[in-house]
């Protein structure tokens, strides 16, 4: 083995057409790399086409790791290594590649008809373009064909091996292990024998071909991250989100509900919780949105945990449902996995811009709980969260997450189940133990204004339900203008007092200072590493970061006070800023963006630093 660089931290982008098998080449990295020590978080790229034309930038699928012998918070901005199976893939994502940085591209397809269907006017190959960068020009597909020549398969089977050629020769560079993918090749291929031998095959080729490249490629090597002592496994968002739901269920001793209809990028929380069925998870996949709700409003009156699950596009159709739940007074959680909109938008692109409608998107004065997740590995808190505010407080809540969350991945350190959530008290009654002559299913407890859960159709429990407005005292429908006053402020006090009932709000950094950024949501990792940044050359600036949205943390305002200048980072045109304000009056400025794509920790740190320049 030759001399090698040892380097903190890598990000590497694996980029093709999405037949290429990006994500699986991606994951199965970032799986071997966390088995190695390494702290990681990694950013799936989906084309928005299903069947995009071959060799199109419309169809160019990513896969971008960022691995390192410390915490890690985001995806990375820059790649230090870019791998391009294409030259639609190369167009794309050429400009987030470092200068100086490594190219490996597959030469093989650069013809001249995909280098003009790419975009190119001429090869970049040879034109020069490339120059500035370590290029790595490996035929891949004719090279993996030939490796596999003694297999008795077909040509087309064989050149769909060449993404794990590809792995192959990044596993050599960056010293990274092979036995975890063989393995899970194995698994993966036990009953197809000749794929199996093929797949191992190319990537054992690949990486004996870039041993013979050491006089002209450098290798990098990243020692294991220190963490904390425990049991990590490697989690994405959605997944993490599913199994809270499941831990909140348990600790309510309650079945779970899910009621959902497919839809980008949240699907995959309903194809988890479908897998455990014993543990008394329900799911039901609805014909549409507003039926899957309503399911769920079902389920919930039935006395189950009940969750429902969507994107901003399903959210728009549950609108009338939710304000129904909200009139019923049920506990509900509904899940909102973020995407660029407006409409069908940008379906496989990230975004934070269904804040307005989480908060404000209902006819009439309909307020509820909202929280918002922070990381992958957080949605496993916030969904437990969710669903416990949601039990003992009677209401919908709305959980935010958004697609780079819930496609993102991340080591999430196994908590202790039975001591780090406590049990959920929810408001379910016992007929036995209620006296039922004098029972009325609208009285409320006077400091959360929160009423009782009973099942309709216990016996002495009996009670009517409806989307109709009901009289204060008695719980019959009700007209009457001053009832209506008083019911419109009872559902505006019981959601102001779930602030007796979450953590103050934490901050980080020094509680005073030139600057408070606040953030919420997905963007915390580039908004972290952004300060942690600027606080190493002195400037004095600290992190707010909101978790419970509405309502927030009693001390918000106690907070903001101490700060000279407030910026408040998102991905949208600037809907919590316009919040803060509101609701503090402290004249926060936005920094925003809608591209799709999260922060880079580059460009917040050139926007707070403008901002710092102007206290």
């Amino acid at each position: 083995m030759s001399a090698f660089t040892e380097v903190e931290s890598v990000v590497i982008r694996f980029s093709g057409d999405s037949g290429d098998g990006m994500q699986l080449t991606g994951t199965q990295f970032s799986n071997t790399s966390a088995i190695m020590g390494n702290d990681i978080a990694t950013f799936p790229d989906y084309p928005a086409e299903i069947r995009a034309p071959q060799g199109t930038i419309a169809g160019v699928s990513g896969f971008q790791i960022h691995f390192g012998s410390r915490e890690i918070f985001t995806p990375g901005d820059e790649a230090d290594m870019l791998v391009a199976f294409n030259p639609a893939a190369l167009m794309v994502n050429l400009k987030d590649l470092k200068k100086g940085g490594t190219l490996l591209v597959n030469s093989d397809a650069f013809s001249d008809s995909k280098v003009a269907k790419a975009g190119f006017q001429t090869n970049p190959i040879d034109s020069g373009e490339l120059d500035g960068y370590k290029v790595i020009k490996v035929p891949i597909d004719s090279q993996t064909i030939e490796a596999l020549k003694d297999i008795e398969l077909d040509t087309k089977s064989k050149k769909r091996c060449k993404n794990f050629y590809a792995l192959g020769m990044t596993y050599f560079l960056y010293h990274r292990e092979m036995q975890t993918t063989l393995q899970w090749i194995e698994d993966k291929f036990s009953d197809h024998p000749e794929l199996l031998l093929a797949n191992q095959t190319a990537m054992k080729a690949g990486a004996h071909f870039a041993e013979t490249l050491e006089e002209v490629v450098s290798t990098y090597k990243v020692s294991s991250a220190k963490v904390d002592p425990g049991i990590y496994r490697q989690i994405n968002g959605n997944t993490s989100t599913a199994w809270g739901f499941i831990k909140a269920a348990e600790a309510a001793n309650l079945p779970l509900f899910l009621g959902s209809y497919p839809i980008t990028p949240a699907s995959d929380i309903l194809h988890e919780l479908s897998k455990y069925k014993e543990f008394d998870v329900k799911t039901f996949q609805a014909e549409d949105e507003i039926a899957a709700i309503c399911a769920a409003i079902g389920a919930s009156l039935a006395g189950s945990l009940a969750i429902t699950t969507s994107s901003g596009p399903g959210i728009a159709l549950k609108a009338e449902a939710i304000g129904m739940a909200i009139s019923y007074e049920m506990p509900l959680v509904i899940v909102n996995v973020q995407r660029g909109g407006p409409s069908t938008g940008l379906p496989t692109k990230t975004e934070q811009s269904d804040l307005f409608q989480a908060l404000y998107g209902r006819n009439g004065d309909a307020p509820l709980i909202i929280v918002a997740a922070s990381r992958p590995n957080d949605c496993f808190n916030m969904a437990y969260e969710a669903s416990r505010l949601a039990l003992e407080h009677m209401s919908p809540v709305i959980m935010l997450t958004d697609g780079y969350i819930a496609n993102g991945t991340e080591p999430w350190k196994i908590p202790d189940i039975d001591t780090d959530y406590a049990q959920i008290n929810h408001k379910m009654l016992d007929p036995k133990t209620v006296d039922t002559e004098n029972w009325n299913w609208i009285s409320r407890d006077p400091k959360t204004h929160v009423r009782d859960w009973a099942i309709p159709g216990m016996p002495g429990l009996e009670h009517r339900v409806g989307g109709l407005e009901k009289d204060f005292e008695t719980g019959n429908v009700s007209y009457d203008p001053a009832n209506h006053q008083k019911m419109s402020d009872t559902r505006r006090d019981k959601i102001e007092a779930v602030k007796e009932n979450i953590p103050l709000q934490e901050i980080e950094g020094e509680a005073s200072g030139d600057l408070l950024i606040i953030s919420w949501g997905g963007t915390y990792g580039a908004v972290e590493m952004a300060m942690r940044a600027l606080q190493k050359e002195g400037k004095k600036i600290s992190l707010m970061h909101l978790r419970y949205i509405n309502p927030m943390p009693k001390n918000v305002g106690e907070v903001i006070k101490n700060f000279k200048k407030i910026i408040v980072p998102e991905l949208n045109m600037g809907q919590m800023v316009h919040i803060i304000n509101a609701k503090y009056g402290c004249n926060a400025i936005s920094y925003h963006k809608v591209e799709g794509l999260p922060f880079k920790i580059s460009e917040l740190k050139t926007a707070f630093t403008q901002a710092l320049n102007e206290v």
